[in-house]
């Protein structure tokens, strides 16, 4: 599908949720362009890829870029969280464009600061509050001031 027509992405996005929606929440995510599969063992990962995904994919005259496909990963990242069997973690290179942000004070560049900031509030305990400042400066007529 040429993902250079507008609604390119939502329409391809629908017809995988509706084929791959008896697997969606169990062992599949669905993202845009993007099909995750995702298991506890090779055994399963092989029978789920190999056995119903590809199946239903072959099925429906579905094809996937082979250039994009990794199959068998330990470690994916997707989304901007590596996932694997430690669970769901925060993407380093996510992270250190945080920590690499610019201290311009515009409104507007605290506001892109804390959108990209809030995307891992739930790694970060007590976020609403070490960004209660920012959050203050945020609202109109507020004025900031670095401290020393």
């Amino acid at each position: 599908m040429p993902f250079r027509l507008s609604n390119a992405p939502n329409t391809f996005m629908r017809l995988m949720n509706h084929v791959m929606q008896e697997f969606i929440g169990h062992f599949v995510v669905v993202y845009f362009d993007d099909i995750l599969v995702y298991n506890k063992t090779l055994e399963e990962h092989v029978e789920h890829l190999g056995r119903r995904v590809f199946e239903i994919m072959r099925r429906e005259k579905l094809y996937g870029n082979m250039k994009k496909c990794r199959i068998c990963q330990d470690k994916v990242v997707f989304l901007g969280f590596v996932i694997s069997q430690q669970g769901v973690e925060v993407d380093e290179e996510k992270v250190k464009a945080i920590q690499e942000w610019s201290t311009s004070i515009t409104v507007s560049k605290v506001r892109s600061f804390h959108g990209l900031a809030s995307f891992y509030r739930r790694f970060v305990k007590n976020f609403g509050t070490i960004l209660a400042l920012l959050t203050e400066y945020m609202k109109k007529g507020i004025e900031f001031k670095w401290s020393e």
